[in-house]
């Protein structure tokens, strides 16, 4: 059977080879990256450094003078201000905490972004302030168990083993202590979990 001349006609698309790392390329590059997410400095430079990898291998450029050129670039964009660690540090953090990870959690997702320990120490005291609570993991414990409908969040209160069971599994996984997830999950009210989160 003969192949569909119209199929047989149509040509592959060429695929684009990396763009060579040029100073303004890459300042163009960060600029856009940096109008759609807020990061780091370091995590910044490790996506900035890749496409200085790919333009060596692809056009022979200077991997030096392209870490270099990111190095000038990470610099204007903190002197403007759109790269700022210690204020993304709290607003990630904020965020992660929102969602229910608690503080060990939050801590390795911000060193995953090349933050510094002083950033991060920072950044904890100040959702502290804002929480209005010293112990973050309670407070996150609590928030991920009314996300998720577990333990007194649950519509439905008949209690068995298998669903208990369940519910500590994935507070666990979240990184949760089995003290934490205990006093979450064996707590008689919404109220009275609450109530344990203004007193501690």
């Amino acid at each position: 059977m003969d192949d569909d001349p119209q199929e047989s006609d149509k040509k592959p698309k060429k695929r684009r080879g990396p763009r060579k790392a040029t100073a303004k390329y890459l300042e163009n590059s960060a600029a856009h990256y940096l109008g759609r997410f807020a990061t780091s400095k370091a995590n910044l430079r490790r996506i900035m450094m890749q496409k200085v990898k790919r333009s060596e291998m692809h056009h022979g450029t200077d991997p030096e003078e392209g870490a270099r050129f990111i190095e000038a670039i990470i610099e204007k964009f903190e002197r403007l201000g759109f790269l700022d660690d210690p204020a993304y540090a709290a607003m990630r953090a904020r965020g992660l905490h929102a969602k229910g990870t608690p503080v060990k959690g939050i801590r390795f997702k911000l060193l995953q972004k090349g933050l510094c320990e002083d950033d991060i120490d920072a950044a904890l005291l100040q959702l502290e302030d804002e929480v209005e609570t010293p112990n973050l993991d309670l407070a996150a414990a609590i928030r991920l168990a009314r996300r998720r409908r577990f333990g007194p969040y649950r519509s439905d209160q008949s209690k068995t083993e298998e669903r208990r069971n369940k519910d500590m599994s994935a507070m666990a996984r979240a990184g949760f202590s089995y003290d934490i997830v205990a006093q979450v999950l064996d707590a008689p009210s919404v109220d009275e979990l609450e109530l344990q989160l203004q007193q501690s």
